[in-house]
C-alpha cells in the first residue's frame, strides 16, 4: 500500500506538553444545513499517546458528499481519518500528517487553529536542493527519478531524469549546472523502501509499509534533510 504524508514545522514555540494539552479530548461538532437537509459534522482527535517518536494520534473528520439516489442528489456524511505525529527535533517541533498533499495542508491548518487559534501557526518545511542531492547520491544505484526545477533553458521550467545510477551520468551533471533538484525517488539504504521526497516535505513510500514504519522512516531519514 502506497503511503503519503507531509512534514510541517510549528512556527510558534510550543512543547509537546502544550500540544498534548490542547489536543487531548478535542471534539467539535458543526451543523450542516443546505437545501432542506440537516447533518451534524464531527471533528475529533483520537488515540492520542506518547511514543518513542513523539506525540501520535489520529484526526477524524466528517465531510459532506452528495450522492445520487433515485434521481435526486442527497447529502451523506463520510468520515476520514489521518494519523499524525508531533516530534521534537533540533529544538523545534515538527508535525507529520499521513495524508496526500491537499488534505495534509488542510489538516495542518486545522491543527494550527486548535493549537494556536488561527492559521499560520504551522508552516511548510524546506529541504534544500543540496540535501536532496546528497541523500540520493549516498545510494546512487538506488536512484530512480530526479526532478529539476528553476532551469535556465528557455521555455523549460522543469525536467526529469529516469534510470539507474543517474548521478554517474554526464546529463545529470549538466542538469545540476542549469537548475536545482526539487524531487527525488530513491531506494532507502536503511529501510529498503522506494520513496519520493520533495523540497517542501512531501514524502511518499511506494513500497509496502505500515503507518508506524512510515513515521519512523520520516523521523530518521527525512527530518535530518530539513533546514530549520
Amino acid at each position: 500500500m502506497v503511503l503519503a504524508g507531509k512534514v510541517f514545522r510549528l512556527a510558534a514555540e510550543a512543547g509537546l506538553d502544550r500540544v498534548e494539552e490542547r489536543l487531548r479530548g478535542y471534539s467539535r461538532e458543526e451543523e450542516f444545513a443546505e437545501e432542506g437537509f440537516e447533518l451534524k459534522l464531527l471533528t475529533e482527535v483520537e488515540r492520542l499517546s506518547r511514543t518513542d517518536l513523539g506525540l501520535e494520534g489520529v484526526l477524524s473528520y466528517d465531510r459532506v458528499m452528495w450522492i445520487s439516489r433515485r434521481g435526486e442528489l442527497v447529502p451523506t456524511v463520510r468520515t476520514y481519518t489521518a494519523p499524525f505525529l508531533f516530534s521534537p527535533f533540533r529544538g523545534q517541533v515538527l508535525l507529520t500528517v499521513v495524508e496526500k498533499k491537499y488534505r495534509a495542508d488542510r489538516l495542518a491548518d486545522l491543527l494550527s487553529q486548535i493549537l494556536f487559534e488561527g492559521v499560520g501557526g504551522i508552516l511548510e518545511v524546506r529541504i534544500p536542493p543540496g540535501n536532496l542531492q546528497r541523500y540520493h547520491e549516498e545510494n546512487p544505484e538506488g536512484t530512480k527519478v530526479v526532478f529539476f526545477e528553476n532551469l535556465d533553458f528557455p521555455g523549460i521550467d522543469k525536467l526529469s531524469l529516469y534510470g539507474e545510477s543517474l548521478s554517474a551520468t554526464s546529463t545529470y551533471d549538466e542538469m545540476l549546472s542549469h537548475g536545482r533538484i526539487w524531487y527525488v525517488v530513491v531506494t532507502s539504504k536503511r529501510y529498503g523502501y522506494v520513496v519520493g521526497v520533495t523540497g517542501n516535505g512531501i514524502v511518499t513510500v511506494f513500497s509496502r509499509c505500515e503507518v508506524e514504519d512510515f513515521l519512523k522512516y520520516v523521523v530518521e531519514e527525512v527530518f535530518p534533510l530539513i533546514s530549520l
